[in-house]
């Protein structure tokens, strides 16, 4: 019987209500950092102002959180695929937390520089060790749904992001000026990153009390999947299935890179365009990204199911494919609108379709991924797909300002970047397709074993 690190990988899976709660935790955390990412989207003219930045210098407060992010999720994934990954994420999760609320400290551009890559490195440990996390919590078959739904938690982060930074911005705006020791008299903005940073700080504690489930590994030597019997090689693996990870890896970053530039520029879209209130355009906008925007994944996960059980096997890239066409087509239709009650209409199908490719993108990695390595493929993933993070807010930031430089060019720059690379992710997941059904054929061969004990621990629970 083959071990990963002395303990037999037929122990049976964790019950699956714990194993839901566990879901429901990550969720949380997800959520936590997504109101920590975007809520420097929430504040952008008011930063600009107070650190004399451009459209472009300010959207890289976002992009250089992406860069770190990505290339700190790589050490991070290996220590996953080794090391407690619960004491991992709690570490990050604090460290993140803290740094947000730094960025509230100083009205330097610089250092709010520095403590967004601090951002952006704490971040970087939620993504590896989640996948890692729920592929040894749930079945094979399982993984796509338990994903997507995870993946629910940063969306509803967003929504929830730009409802309380909108509320806490408008709360403070009013209010008396705050002064800190040492720090002296804090903007507005500086007290909106303080208030959002600090509930991180007590989730971190809270995370260490869920248990760590045992590590699994393929059921026979997995030769044919990526390396030699235990041995099991993240390059050879790559190297096995490099045109479906490229055109997938690709794929999803093009969608990636138009879905966060357009919602980065949404409250400035609102205020520039249409005349609105930033707190107002902020709250308005967090309520439709909350209600609307977690459908999205969910939706692409049932309909992936549906189509797997029709014999499918490109599923998992043909769901959120149609998704992120549909998205890209209402986004277009909104920066047309006549006033800002109509495109916010628009927004609740955007916000439910531009977001239907991201939980997809790591559910279809993880479901073809041997289990030893899923935290390694996710943070490779993560670091291909955070170019799209980094680029797309100053891409759009640029056209602002070098191509569309009024007001009213936030709307066509918005719409030049979801037309360039919506058409550059339907090519590339298209292309994934074939590839992808290869590659989930050779999980079926590996994982055949597995499912047989997996249904015979079914069995003994019932």
């Amino acid at each position: 019987m083959a071990e990963s690190q002395g303990v037999p990988e037929r122990v049976p899976y964790p019950k699956p209500i714990y194993a839901w709660l566990v879901v429901g935790v990550l969720i949380v955390a997800a959520l936590i950092a997504y109101i920590d990412r975007q809520v420097v989207a929430i504040v952008v003219d008011q930063m600009k102002a107070d650190l004399g930045a451009g459209d472009a210098q300010i959207a890289w407060l976002y992009g250089v959180f992406a860069v770190f992010y990505a290339v700190a999720g790589l050490p991070i994934a290996w220590m996953s695929d080794r090391k407690s990954r619960k004491h991992i994420i709690a570490i990050g999760i604090f460290f993140w937390s803290l740094m947000t609320m730094a960025c509230g400290l100083t009205r330097s551009f610089w250092l709010v520089f520095l403590a967004r890559i601090g951002v952006g490195v704490g971040e970087a440990t939620l993504t590896p060790a989640t996948n890692s996390l729920i592929g040894d919590y749930f079945p094979r078959d399982k993984i796509p749904l338990a994903l997507s739904i995870v993946q629910a938690g940063p969306i509803m982060g967003s929504g929830i992001a730009f409802i309380i930074g909108g509320y806490v911005y408008g709360m403070v705006e009013q209010a008396d000026p705050l002064t800190l020791p040492f720090f002296g008299e804090l903007a507005p903005w500086q007290q909106t990153f303080l208030y959002v940073g600090a509930p991180g700080l007590l989730l971190a504690f809270l995370f260490l009390l869920i248990r760590e489930p045992v590590r699994r590994t393929v059921a026979r030597p997995a030769d044919s999947v990526a390396g030699t019997g235990s041995d099991i090689s993240i390059a050879n693996f790559y190297r096995r299935n490099a045109k479906m990870m490229a055109f997938h890896h690709i794929g999803f970053l093009c969608f990636g890179l138009l879905g966060y530039a357009f919602v980065f520029w949404t409250v400035s879209f609102f205020v520039r365009v249409h005349g609105m209130n930033n707190a107002e355009a902020s709250q308005i906008f967090g309520w439709i990204f909350l209600v609307t925007g977690p459908l999205g994944p969910i939706f692409a996960a049932l309909y992936a199911a549906r189509l797997t059980r029709q014999g499918k096997k490109d599923a998992n890239i043909i769901a959120p494919l149609i998704g992120g066409l549909i998205g890209v087509a209402s986004i277009l239709a909104i920066q047309v609108m006549p006033n800002p009650f109509w495109a916010f209409v628009f927004y609740a199908p955007a916000l439910i379709f531009v977001n239907s490719p991201f939980a997809m993108a790591y559910a279809s990695l993880t479901y073809v991924t041997p289990p030893p390595l899923r935290a390694r493929v996710a943070a490779v993933y993560m670091f291909m797909v955070s170019f799209g993070m980094m680029l797309g807010p100053p891409i759009a930031g640029m056209f602002n300002e070098q191509i569309f430089p009024s007001d009213q060019g936030v709307r066509y720059s918005v719409a030049s970047v979801t037309v360039i690379f919506g058409l550059l992710g339907f090519l590339f997941l298209m292309l994934a397709r074939k590839p992808y059904i290869r590659t989930a054929k050779d999980a079926e061969d590996w994982s055949a074993e597995e499912d047989a004990h997996d249904r015979e621990d079914a069995k003994v629970r019932a």
